[in-house]
């Protein structure tokens, strides 16, 4: 298999999920700037995309994570078939893509596209409000947990870690959330993550 990414994308989660499973797989970087390389792809146009054993390309980062944990179901990156805990994984994984995911984007596009500085500054302020309300309940979410669905790391963990390291590049203060920065130290140690970030020039 092959993983598109970009650096510190939402394509970091599926890098992540790749990593945990022992999987051989191979990377290839692609710039989120350089749309036509990532259109000769898939027509979308937007990473992760996974280039699947079969030739295959799959899109859509909860769709490439659920297809690689699917490979070694053992290991609990995505709970069984037909189980709660695979509904409660599915129910944590559409809130993060609806609303944390995109909860973000518009922080990375107002510069762009809002020109007047005070009009801009307004906007920003209410997003980081609904989108802090929303990580002041994922905080509640954690207390007493290792992980979001419990005791083990799953996928929901490795996508949300990655849109929640975004909050140091739009200055989205994050220390008033206990829960989360002991959820975020926890998954941050993890071998598998610490690969990846390395592999995308994250850490040294």
């Amino acid at each position: 298999m092959k993983l598109y990414y970009s650096p510190g994308a939402c394509s970091l989660a599926s890098h992540i999920i790749l990593n945990e499973t022992g999987i051989p797989f191979e990377t290839e970087m692609k710039s989120t700037k350089d749309k036509a390389a990532i259109v000769a792809i898939h027509p979308k146009g937007y990473i992760p995309l996974l280039k699947m054993d079969n030739g295959e390309i799959l899109s859509e980062g909860v769709a490439i994570m659920q297809y690689v944990a699917d490979q070694k179901p053992e290991l609990n990156l995505m709970p069984k078939m037909g189980t709660t805990e695979r509904y409660r994984a599915l129910e944590w994984l559409n809130y993060i893509s609806t609303e944390i995911h995109k909860g973000y984007s518009p922080l990375f596009t107002a510069d762009r596209l809002i020109g007047e500085e005070r009009e801009r500054d307004t906007f920003k302020a209410k997003v980081k409000d609904a989108l802090s309300q929303k990580f002041d309940w994922i905080d509640a979410q954690l207390a007493g947990k290792d992980y979001l669905l419990g005791k083990d790391f799953t996928l929901c963990d490795a996508y949300l870690f990655t849109c929640f390291s975004w909050s140091k590049y739009v200055s989205l203060d994050t220390s008033k959330w206990k829960n989360l920065a002991t959820w975020n130290s926890r998954v941050y140690a993890r071998p598998a993550v610490q690969t990846a970030m390395k592999t995308e020039g994250l850490l040294k």
